[in-house]
């Protein structure tokens, strides 16, 4: 039993959750919702790039995680759970065509900014713009292990969790998306290899 008389804030995720499958009150939500939502937000918004809708998906994932919060095992952090459930259910959104096809300018620049290869030899350094051009011909899935893997900074091990499969099917997948990307970088600015 989880001592109530600490401040939910104060507690750990897992003994947030447990709050909330022992009482079930919204309330406690709430804190896991305050801990995670701008970093849920911003996984959202690196994928449909319109405010509106990323805010949309990212109170459907909430309350996802609210409603299968029973399901959430402690084999890995919440954390990685929550991530784990944001890039499937954006990967979801954009397989079923929802997402629009126009781009807002204020976020083009904050989409991938942080993208950056561990190894320099590995893809060449590619700017911003460019870089935000080439992710969108990229599949929602190569986007979602770049993503994970380069600009939040995920382990191989964490990765290869949330796609259930093994760690060399993870990384010749991250590889091929790396070289996916290098590739499109040749074909559309031209450049010497």
């Amino acid at each position: 039993m989880v001592e109530t008389a600490t401040l939910p804030s104060q507690l750990s995720d897992e003994d947030v959750i447990k709050l909330i499958l022992q009482a079930g009150e919204m309330t406690h939500v709430e804190v896991l919702y305050n801990r995670y939502c701008d970093k849920v937000y911003r996984k959202c918004i690196s994928f449909v790039k319109e405010p509106s809708i990323a805010e949309d998906i990212t109170h459907d994932i909430f309350m996802k995680v609210y409603f299968n919060l029973h399901s959430y095992k402690s084999k890995s952090k919440f954390s990685t759970w929550l991530y784990s459930i944001t890039y499937n259910f954006c990967i979801d959104y954009l397989r079923k065509g929802k997402k629009q096809k126009f781009v807002s300018l204020e976020n083009e620049d904050r989409v991938v900014n942080n993208l950056e290869f561990e190894e320099v030899e590995d893809v060449p350094f590619i700017a911003p713009d460019r870089l935000n051009k080439i992710m969108e011909m990229v599949t929602p899935e190569e986007k979602a292990i770049l993503l994970m893997k380069y600009q939040d900074g995920m382990s191989i091990k964490e990765i290869k969790s949330i796609f259930s499969i093994s760690e060399s099917a993870t990384k010749m997948r991250i590889k091929r998306a790396k070289e996916k990307v290098r590739n499109l970088y040749y074909q559309l600015y031209k450049e010497e290899k």
